[in-house]
């Protein structure tokens, strides 16, 4: 059963603390719990039955009075969708960023086995992901111009992917059926072999081997993507040095145009 108050955190927290031998002690000076071991810094730990910004925020602020700071929330909210859950791998995330620990309590427990540790806290430093990095500069590098609007939801963006697809489109449209030898020789299409043979969007039909022509999706393509043909100027390349950029793999799964 979920907690109705944060009150009802309280208890288990503190039962917890003292079974490892600490001095608990609430609402110490606006600390929900501030826990006493020896001579070992205070730990604190801030309650709330959710997992939110202004919890993480006390938790940040806490920090200047201890390298020992705990947010604790209702385990019973671990429960429900992954996007809000407390102990999620993006709220594991920004506990380790900032520090934190993270506890998940269940009043309903035992008295001492209520609480379960997610992280405690530690300096966190973080690792480059190398991979991840490369593929975010190479797809900077391909991509020509800035097509997209920045922080707009169901919308299709526009990649470099997608653009050497519109690229192939837009040559197909004006030379009828062609061979991918042939558009990689214009020197806007140096993946139109590949390209053509996956058709991720649909775009492209083959008349007979090693020919394609436009479908009609692909050429309802070229009037959707009209403003974006346009600023694909012939023989353009892309901006800075790509060689160096790892080349993303095509998307698995055919996208309607």
């Amino acid at each position: 059963m979920a907690a109705k108050a944060e009150r009802d955190l309280y208890a288990p927290v503190k039962a917890f603390l003292e079974k490892q031998g600490y001095s608990v002690k609430a609402e110490v000076r606006g600390c929900d719990v501030a826990a006493r071991r020896g001579d070992e810094p205070l730990v604190i730990v801030e309650l709330k039955r959710r997992f939110s910004l202004d919890l993480v925020l006390q938790g940040v602020d806490r920090l200047g009075l201890s390298p020992s700071v705990y947010l604790a929330v209702d385990g019973e909210t671990a429960r429900g969708r992954r996007r809000d859950r407390p102990d999620g791998r993006a709220a594991r995330k920004l506990c380790r960023l900032l520090g934190l620990g993270l506890l998940l309590v269940f009043p309903d427990r035992k008295r001492g086995a209520g609480v379960e540790v997610v992280l405690d806290p530690l300096p966190y430093k973080p690792r480059i992901d190398k991979r991840r990095a490369g593929l975010l500069l190479g797809e900077h590098t391909r991509r020509v111009g800035d097509p997209n609007v920045g922080g707009v939801t169901r919308v299709k963006i526009v990649t470099a992917y997608r653009q050497e697809a519109l690229r192939c489109a837009q040559l197909l449209g004006r030379d009828g059926p062609t061979s991918p030898k042939a558009l990689r020789a214009t020197g806007r299409a140096p993946k139109a072999a590949s390209i053509l043979r996956d058709d991720v969007y649909g775009w492209f039909q083959r008349v007979e081997r090693g020919v394609y022509e436009l479908s009609a999706n692909g050429r309802q393509a070229l009037q959707v993507y009209a403003a974006v043909l346009e600023t694909l100027e012939p023989n353009q390349p892309p901006e800075g040095n790509a060689a160096p950029c790892p080349q993303p793999t095509a998307p698995r799964r055919r996208a309607r145009a």
